[in-house]
């Protein structure tokens, strides 16, 4: 029997820093309410997965409890593998409500175009409701108000900053708090593009003639829903629309459209075809030009020529349909690259996974 290539075992997924930081809640807070600290402690995730985490560091003082994770990142080369993430909750009066802090190694936004407002503890929309829905869920079987101050610590997170697009995106003082969906799926160029081939196998097979290229879930759920399309009809191409029309030179079909927020749909009407952050960024300069062409003010075009984020850009434009000029030019650039593979559509979305804008 021929030995097992470890090579071809398959990639082991990790938690986010977001599940880590609920997980730790979670603990801090059973400790809080008199229940001890819960070893191994477990969460639900978005996706309805209960995974459960150890517990590396615990600690009940006089109005407060504190519990950490060591995050496990799994075969991802993420610069967090392995850093502590510390939950610390303390009451704060009745109807205060629930208050985020950012602790050591968690940064502040500093900058307009984020999801989270300027002066906002980096600890991103996901990981605030899932330690929102712990903390409602607990205090209501204890029969208590959920009021209580959450600071979220890494604090090895200034340092490890500095390897990430934090400080250029003006998030300062350490690392984000991030995670959708709780699971870090290993980075892998290689096998994500096997991935997206086989999808479009699969699609082929079945007889699917449309097909949708989403960049994520939430762009995914809102073209499947305007198209009315199957489920088997999505193609998770992430970042690497240039490997799906690649493939679909060869193996064409009918129709594809490719759905995306906004940023990375710039960068598609720019002609790139890895919309990875750390490969590609968007051209301010395009953008503004484009707000240009549609009769921006020049006051207004000047703004976005220093604009933080391309979402800062998309809010600059008012009642202008820059994201569906964006995608007219997404899709003459994804055309252009596909041949006669698939007719193109492209659905923009914004951070909300609602469309703003569209070219078919």
């Amino acid at each position: 029997m021929a030995e097992h290539d470890p090579e071809e075992r398959p990639l082991r997924r990790g938690w986010s820093t977001g599940a880590c930081a609920t997980a730790a809640t979670r603990a801090a807070l059973s400790a809080l309410l008199g229940d001890g600290f819960p070893d191994p402690v477990t969460i639900t995730l978005p996706g309805g997965q209960r995974p459960a985490f150890v517990l590396a560091h615990e600690q009940l003082g006089d109005g407060f409890a504190e519990a950490g994770i060591v995050k496990d990142a799994g075969d991802d080369p993420d610069v967090t593998h392995g850093a502590l993430v510390l939950a610390r909750l303390e009451p704060l009066p009745a109807g205060a409500g629930i208050v985020f802090r950012a602790g050591k190694g968690v940064g502040t936004v500093t900058r307009p175009g984020l999801p989270l407002a300027v002066g906002e503890p980096a600890i991103n929309p996901v990981p605030r409701r899932l330690i929102r829905e712990v903390i409602e869920t607990a205090c209501a079987a204890h029969g208590r108000s959920p009021d209580f101050q959450v600071t979220i610590s890494i604090p090895d997170g200034e340092r490890l900053a500095e390897k990430t697009w934090n400080p250029r995106l003006g998030i300062f003082g350490g690392l984000s708090v991030l995670g959708t969906t709780g699971i870090v799926i290993p980075y892998s160029c290689a096998a994500w593009i096997a991935s997206i081939q086989r999808g479009v196998d699969v699609a082929r097979a079945m007889d699917l003639t449309h097909l949708v290229g989403a960049t994520g879930d939430a762009s995914e759920k809102a073209a499947l829903q305007r198209l009315g399309l199957p489920l088997a009809a999505a193609i998770d191409m992430g970042d690497f629309v240039g490997g799906l029309l690649k493939y679909l030179r060869r193996h064409p079909v009918e129709r594809l459209t490719v759905a995306g927020y906004f940023a990375k749909m710039a960068k598609l009407a720019q002609g790139v075809m890895d919309l990875h952050s750390a490969r590609s960024t968007v051209d301010r300069e395009f953008l503004a030009d484009v707000l240009a062409g549609l009769g921006a003010p020049p006051e207004t075009v000047a703004v976005a020529r220093n604009a933080n984020t391309a979402n800062e850009v998309l809010g600059l434009a008012g009642g202008l349909p820059l994201a569906s000029a964006v995608a007219a030019r997404a899709r003459d650039a994804a055309q252009r690259f596909v041949g006669d593979g698939a007719h193109i559509g492209v659905l923009v979305t914004d951070r909300a996974g609602r469309i703003v804008g569209e070219a078919d």
